[in-house]
């Protein structure tokens, strides 16, 4: 229901610990058994007190894990995917990040998860950093829900705190009856309250 980046809580060599002991054996295991990938390789993951645990495996990107990283991201993204596709990826430069951090929120339909309402009218949902998920266009153009997790309301601020308060901000200016949406996306991390298993 929503997502935040970076992780200020995250422990030194995460990153390096989930690519030796996650993704290189993954990609290893399927070079092995003959079926090479190639390709967006998404990895749900659990920080838990026995380790990195793997929820999921996608090969698309996450949601919202992905509105809320591509903004940080400098490295045009279109050069890395055609580098994924054409096999050239490690000849690519490493990737660059801006400076910040972003913080993303999803505003769910009345009813989601169980029984999402569809063919609401939503209004306020042109604005920057709101991307289209769940919705539809009626036939006389008006933009309506149209399934359960309907927006990503995404912002970028020099730090979590600056970008949290812009999300929340975007998302009270969306028009949804029956709308709903975490209101703690970030705020353990704001306020140093996260806590490693």
């Amino acid at each position: 229901m929503g997502a935040y980046a970076p992780l200020p809580w995250a422990p030194a060599g995460l990153v390096e610990e989930v690519l030796a002991t996650v993704l290189q054996p993954t990609v290893d295991e399927m070079a092995r058994r003959g079926e090479p990938f190639s390709g967006l390789l998404y990895a749900g993951l659990a920080l838990t007190s026995r380790g990195v645990r793997v929820v999921e495996f996608n090969a698309r990107f996450g949601d919202p894990e992905t509105e809320v990283v591509l903004p940080l991201l400098a490295t045009p993204l279109a050069g890395l995917l055609h580098a994924a596709a054409t096999g050239t990826l490690a000849d690519h430069p490493p990737l660059e990040w801006r400076p910040g951090a972003a913080v993303t929120v999803v505003v769910a339909a009345s009813g989601y998860p169980e029984a999402p309402r569809t063919g609401d009218p939503i209004t306020g949902a042109d604005g920057e950093g709101v991307l289209h998920a769940g919705t539809a266009l009626a036939d006389d153009g008006t933009v309506v829900s149209a399934g359960g997790r309907v927006l990503a309301v995404t912002a970028v601020g020099e730090d979590l705190a600056a970008a949290r308060q812009t999300a929340y901000e975007r998302v009270a200016g969306v028009r949804l009856t029956g709308a709903h949406w975490r209101t703690d996306i970030a705020l353990g991390a704001v306020e140093g309250r996260i806590v490693l298993p």
